[in-house]
C-alpha cells in the first residue's frame, strides 16, 4: 500500500534571495507561492489565479521566470529563487526597475506589479535593449486590469534607459 501524501510532512530548506531559509512540517502539496508567503514571511508574490494565467506571482527559479503558484515547493530545493524582494540592492531601497514604474505611474492597484517587475527584470537581464514588440511578448504573461498598460510600458523604457546610462 502507497504512503498518505495528503498527511505526508517533510522538512526542506530553500535557497531564497540568497539566504538559506528552513520550511518545516511542510505537506509535499504546497505550492512555492504558499511557502514564500505564509511560510517564509515574502508578501511580495500575489496570489491571484493560482493556475499559472496571471503572473501575478512570478519568480525567478534558476534565473528562469516561473509562476511559483505552478512550482510544488519542494521540487525547488537546490534552486535559486528570486522574489520582488530580491531584486533591490538593500532592504530599504527600489531596485531600477521598480524605480521605473514608480516614476512613471505604472502601478495603480499594485497587485499586479509584482509579477511585472520580476518579468521586467528577468527581460533586461536577457536583453537589454528590447524593441517595443520583445517588450510586449516579455510581459505577456502578466495580466493588469487597472492600467492599461501604457504606463507600464513607459516603466519599462525608462528602465531600459537608466540601465543604458
Amino acid at each position: 500500500m502507497g504512503a498518505d501524501i495528503v498527511g505526508e510532512l517533510i522538512d526542506y530548506q530553500l535557497r531564497v534571495n540568497g539566504h538559506e531559509h528552513d520550511v518545516a512540517e511542510a505537506w509535499l502539496g504546497e505550492n512555492l507561492l504558499y511557502v514564500l508567503r505564509e511560510r517564509l514571511g515574502l508578501p511580495g508574490s500575489k496570489n491571484a489565479c493560482e493556475q499559472g494565467e496571471c503572473g501575478s506571482c512570478s519568480v525567478l527559479m534558476d534565473g528562469k521566470l516561473v509562476c511559483s503558484c505552478m512550482v510544488l515547493a519542494a521540487s525547488a530545493v537546490g534552486a535559486d529563487i528570486v522574489t520582488v524582494e530580491g531584486l533591490s540592492a538593500g532592504e530599504n531601497e527600489l531596485s531600477d526597475v521598480q524605480a521605473a514604474f514608480l516614476a512613471e505611474g505604472g502601478v495603480q492597484c499594485g497587485f499586479c506589479t509584482p509579477g511585472f517587475v520580476v518579468s521586467v527584470h528577468d527581460l533586461l537581464e536577457h536583453n537589454p535593449d528590447p524593441t517595443e514588440l520583445e517588450v510586449r511578448e516579455a510581459v505577456s504573461g502578466n495580466l493588469c486590469r487597472c492600467t492599461g498598460y501604457g504606463r507600464i510600458l513607459a516603466a519599462v523604457r525608462a528602465a531600459q534607459e537608466t540601465r543604458q546610462e
